[in-house]
């Protein structure tokens, strides 16, 4: 009989979700109201170093109510990292501004703090994206320096990065807002949904009314137009549920990865995302770079013939088809990325023997050897 497949990263759902979606059954409390909602706002709040967390139907949703509240509207301009996924642009273009692509650089693979001075002087932008890569937070100091002493707001895009640690400080407190995603391959998921965390209360107050179309009682009138963007009690039971847990999954994740560092080391033709000395990264999706595009499609294809999930990661934006008429200032470290990347099987209850069987597969390949990064 073949082994059975090892997943890339499911949900580890060892805990009171069962017993907590029963309540809301048992109670009614189905929909987007309900007292787990509350409840997992305050825990978001909570992980995220305090101040105001705020339900999300999911992460793109966060994304772009945090723009909306940030005051970004038509005509704005948005710094965005060239490298990350489609939903930080797209959110930016559903808030009716201009995404201004900024490459990244090597030590966190996140937005590259020596081109921020460049793009605000020429884009004079609204709002600025910090993404988090892969659970491992943005060197987040010099980009809010070079933000705050030129008066742009700074969001968070946290969205696979919950409980990180930069400098001892979480992710979702280092900016002005942050944005977290909950699906179903993250760390921490709801099945489907996001939060948006600030220690603005004024901002968490417009997020809070335009996620609930802006309707503050039960007369259908509006204060302003806003979103269906709230996320149901289901949704929020089974994400409080995960994050009662929260430490012992972050724990297993960063087990795993130490494991996978060590049968990597010494190795030529594989290298592990790195990690930064003043990051504490949440290892959410862990990953290793190879020497090319055809190396890292090799790669998939010889762990699936050995009945195990790999993925590519993600690719550039600016030069994609949606985004190529955008401005952008590159560096060519984001394009050394695309399709080089490639993520292996780290689910939080990932057992020894699976990892083991991943080690051996990989003992198993060679690549080209890597160069140095941009």
């Amino acid at each position: 009989m073949p082994e059975h497949r090892i997943p890339l990263a499911v949900p580890d759902l060892g805990g009171s979700e069962g017993a907590w979606l029963q309540r809301c059954v048992a109670e009614g409390w189905v929909s987007s109201a309900g007292p787990f909602v509350t409840a997992f706002e305050a825990a978001i709040a909570d992980v995220a170093g305090g101040g105001h967390g705020v339900a999300i139907v999911n992460g793109t949703a966060a994304l772009h109510l945090a723009l909306v509240v940030a005051g970004v509207g038509k005509g704005d301009r948005v710094i965005v990292p060239d490298w990350t996924f489609a939903a930080t642009a797209n959110a930016v273009l559903m808030a009716g501004a201009v995404p201004v692509f900024v490459d990244v650089e090597k030590t966190s693979w996140a937005l590259d703090a020596r081109l921020l001075e460049r793009a605000i002087d020429e884009h004079k932008p609204a709002a600025i994206f910090a993404v988090h890569v892969l659970g491992h937070p943005a060197d987040m100091d010099p980009i809010m320096g070079i933000a705050r002493a030129r008066g742009v707001p700074v969001i968070e895009d946290a969205a696979g990065a919950i409980g990180a640690l930069y400098k001892g400080r979480p992710a979702g407190a280092l900016g002005d807002a942050a944005a977290f995603s909950f699906n179903g391959n993250k760390t921490v998921t709801t099945g489907g949904g996001g939060a948006i965390v600030t220690r603005r209360e004024d901002w968490a107050k417009r997020a809070r009314a335009l996620s609930a179309q802006s309707r503050p009682g039960t007369a259908y009138r509006y204060d302003e137009a806003g979103f269906n963007y709230r996320m149901p009690n289901v949704n929020a039971a089974l994400g409080l549920a995960q994050i009662e847990r929260l430490e012992a999954m972050l724990a297993a994740k960063r087990a795993i990865a130490a494991r996978y560092d060590a049968a990597l080391a010494g190795r030529a033709d594989l290298s592990p995302m790195p990690r930064a000395p003043w990051a504490k990264s949440g290892c959410w999706l862990y990953s290793v770079r190879c020497a090319a595009r055809a190396d890292a499609a090799a790669l998939v294809a010889h762990l699936d013939a050995a009945n195990i999930t790999a993925r590519t990661f993600w690719e550039a934006l600016s030069p994609q088809a949606p985004y190529r008429a955008y401005p952008a200032i590159r560096t060519g470290m984001a394009d050394s990325l695309s399709g080089t990347v490639v993520s292996l099987p780290c689910s939080s209850h990932l057992t020894g023997a699976e990892q083991a069987r991943v080690i051996k597969a990989l003992a198993a390949w060679r690549g080209g050897a890597l160069r140095e990064a941009a």
